[in-house]
C-alpha cells in the first residue's frame, strides 16, 4: 500500500532543502504531482496532503477526473504531447499547457481560448536531447518560434519545459538543465512582446532536487508521491 500523503511530505520536505541549498526563495518551486493512470481515490489523498497542482498527459483521461475531482480545488496542467484536435478540449479543461511545440497547434489553442474567453498559460517544449521519440523544438528553434508566439493574445506564455534523456544519475541530468535554464535567460534577455521566461518546468521524481539547484521553478513528480505505474 502506497502511502500517499507521507509521500507527498517526503516530496515536499526534499523541495525546500533544495531551494535552500540553491539560495532561492521559499515557496519559488510549485510542485506539479504527475497522476496519469492514477486512481482518484490517491490523487485525493494528495490533494489533501498539500498538492494543488496536477499533471495530466491525456486529454480524455484528464476530462474523466476532472469531473470526480470537481468539488476538489486544483490547477490542472497538460504535460504531455498534445495532438492538434485535442486542442479545443484541452482549452476548456486545463489550467496549463507545458507541451506547446507547434504554432498551428499554438494558434488552434488561440481561437479555442477565444471562444472561452480565458487567457491561457503555456509552456513552450524544449528536446534537448534531440530524442526522436520526445516531443518539443530543438533549442535552436525556440527563438524564432517565440517571436512567433508573441502576437498570440489569449496563450500567456510563462516559460519553457524539457523531458531531458532519462539518465540513472541525477547528476548526469543536470547539464540539460542547465542548458533550458541558459536559453531562457537568452530569451528573456530579448525581451519579445508577451513573452515571459518566468518559469522553467524541468525535473521529475528521481532528478527534481538537482533541477532545482539549476532554477527549475515547475518540478513534475509521479512515481515518488503515487507509487510505480502499472
Amino acid at each position: 500500500m502506497v502511502d500517499v500523503k507521507a509521500n507527498v511530505q517526503r516530496v515536499l520536505g526534499e523541495i525546500e532543502s533544495a531551494v535552500h541549498k540553491a539560495g532561492r526563495s521559499p515557496g519559488s518551486v510549485t510542485l506539479v504531482g504527475v497522476c496519469k493512470t492514477v486512481e482518484t481515490a490517491r490523487i485525493l489523498d494528495a490533494l489533501d496532503a498539500g498538492v494543488v497542482h496536477l499533471g495530466e498527459n491525456k486529454v480524455q483521461e484528464a476530462a474523466e477526473k476532472s469531473f470526480e475531482l470537481r468539488s476538489r480545488q486544483h490547477t490542472l496542467h497538460m504535460i504531455g504531447p498534445l495532438q492538434k484536435n485535442k486542442a479545443n478540449k484541452a482549452a476548456e479543461i486545463f489550467d496549463w499547457i507545458e507541451s506547446v511545440d507547434d504554432l498551428d497547434l499554438a494558434r488552434r489553442l488561440e481561437r479555442a481560448c477565444e471562444r472561452l474567453n480565458k487567457t491561457l498559460p503555456v509552456l513552450v517544449q524544449v528536446n534537448l536531447g534531440k530524442e526522436e521519440t520526445k516531443s518539443g523544438l530543438s533549442e535552436e528553434e525556440v527563438p524564432e518560434f517565440l517571436r512567433q508566439m508573441a502576437s498570440l493574445k489569449m496563450l500567456s506564455v510563462r516559460g519553457l519545459m524539457t523531458v531531458p534523456p532519462y539518465l540513472e544519475d541525477p547528476e548526469a541530468v543536470r547539464p540539460y538543465f542547465r542548458s533550458l535554464r541558459k536559453l531562457a535567460e537568452k530569451i528573456g534577455s530579448s525581451k519579445l512582446e508577451n513573452i515571459s521566461m518566468m518559469e522553467l518546468s524541468m525535473g521529475m521524481s528521481h532528478d527534481f532536487t538537482v533541477a532545482i539547484e539549476e532554477g527549475a521553478t515547475i518540478v513534475r513528480v509521479g512515481s515518488a508521491i503515487f507509487g510505480a505505474r502499472h
